[in-house]
């Protein structure tokens, strides 16, 4: 990157989505032997939740922000639906629902997030048809073990 925009200055980030005791997120370089990294971190459980709620691109990330209320999420969600577009509506819809079941349960999502909307969802048409495809490999290799165990049986 440096080579193809020498005129950009570069910055490294880190973002940690899920609060944890690692002792990880509290550093920011990585120094092996003929390299150094200096970089930012970014800590979303540390950022306020409205930070998140001022872009549309961010309402995922707002359900992770600093709040003891995780049903914060009721308000991402009221936020969503005042999204004209329907498509952008649909993915963000997707994407807050994939980031909340890091810190929130199932059914609450659910609940708030209409399941309908994410379905539109480019991000969670590809996800079912990976889920699909997988499930056809292996369902085919299922029925090839079956074959294969019946022939050495007969």
């Amino acid at each position: 990157m440096y080579r193809r925009f020498p005129q950009k200055q570069m910055r490294q980030v880190v973002i940690y989505l899920k609060q944890t005791s690692s002792e990880l997120v509290q550093q920011n370089s990585f120094t092996i032997t003929g390299t150094r990294h200096e970089f930012e971190v970014v800590r979303l459980w540390e950022q306020p939740t409205e930070v998140f709620l001022r872009y549309p691109g961010l309402f995922p990330f707002a359900v992770l922000g600093g709040t003891d209320d995780r049903a914060s999420i009721l308000q991402v969600a009221q936020e969503i639906i005042g999204i004209p577009d329907q498509r952008l509506q649909n993915n963000v819809a997707a994407a807050t629902a994939i980031l909340a079941g890091l810190v929130l349960e199932k059914e609450l999502i659910q609940r708030v997030l209409r399941r309908d909307n994410m379905r539109e969802s480019v991000i969670y048409q590809e996800i079912e048809a990976e889920a699909k495809a997988e499930g056809r490999a292996e369902g085919l290799q299922e029925g090839i073990q079956r074959v294969a165990i019946n022939l050495l049986k007969s």
